[in-house]
C-alpha cells in the first residue's frame, strides 16, 4: 500500500508536468506557484512528523525538511514580490496538493513505526518526484535567472533531502 501511495504521488506530479512540458511552456508564475506548494507541502508533511515521531532520527530529518522547505519558500515570495510576479495556480499545484491533502490524512490513522516508514518512503518518492521535475521541467522553462537560479538551488538542497531519506529508510529496516 506504501508504495501505491508512493507511486500515485509520482503520478500525481509528473503526468501533469509531462503533459505541460509538450504543450505551450508553463509560464514563470506557474513555476513559482508550483515550486513554492511543493515546499509547503513538505513543511507540513515535516510538521506532522514532528507531532507524530517519537523517532530522533525521523524527527531530525523532518525538522530539516521544515526548516529548509520553509527558507526557500521564504526566498520564493521574496522574489516574487520583488519581481511583481504573482504566483499562478495550474493543474500542478492543484494535483500536488490533492495528493498531499489524502496522504497527510491517511498518514494521521498510522502511528510509531508504520508512520515513520511511510513518512520516509514519502520523502524519498516525493523528492524524487521533485527533483525530476525541476531538472526536466521548472528550470528549462524558468525564463527570469533569479527564479532560475533558486530553483537551481532548491535542485541541490533537495538532491541533499533524497539522499538524507534514503539513508535514513536504509537503516529503518
Amino acid at each position: 500500500m506504501l508504495r501505491a501511495l508512493g507511486f500515485a504521488a509520482a503520478l500525481a506530479f509528473a503526468a501533469p508536468l509531462a503533459v505541460q512540458a509538450q504543450a505551450p511552456k508553463i509560464n514563470d508564475a506557474q513555476i513559482a506557484h508550483i515550486a513554492y506548494t511543493a515546499g509547503a507541502i513538505d513543511v507540513a508533511a515535516g510538521k506532522q512528523a514532528l507531532a507524530k515521531s517519537k523517532d530522533k532520527a525521523v524527527r531530525d530529518f523532518a525538522s530539516e525538511m521544515v526548516r529548509d522547505h520553509a527558507a526557500v519558500n521564504d526566498q520564493a515570495l521574496a522574489l516574487v514580490k520583488k519581481l511583481g510576479v504573482t504566483p499562478q495556480d495550474n493543474p500542478t499545484s492543484q494535483a500536488l496538493k490533492a495528493d498531499a491533502d489524502a496522504k497527510l490524512k491517511a498518514y494521521a490513522a498510522l502511528n510509531g513505526a508504520a508512520f515513520d516508514k511511510a513518512y520516509v518512503a514519502n520523502e524519498i518518492a516525493f523528492h524524487k518526484t521533485v527533483n525530476g521535475a525541476l531538472a526536466n521541467t521548472l528550470i528549462p522553462n524558468a525564463q527570469n535567472a533569479e527564479l532560475k537560479g533558486l530553483l537551481q538551488t532548491g535542485l541541490k538542497l533537495f538532491t541533499e533531502h533524497q539522499m538524507h531519506a534514503e539513508h535514513l529508510a536504509a537503516g529503518h529496516h
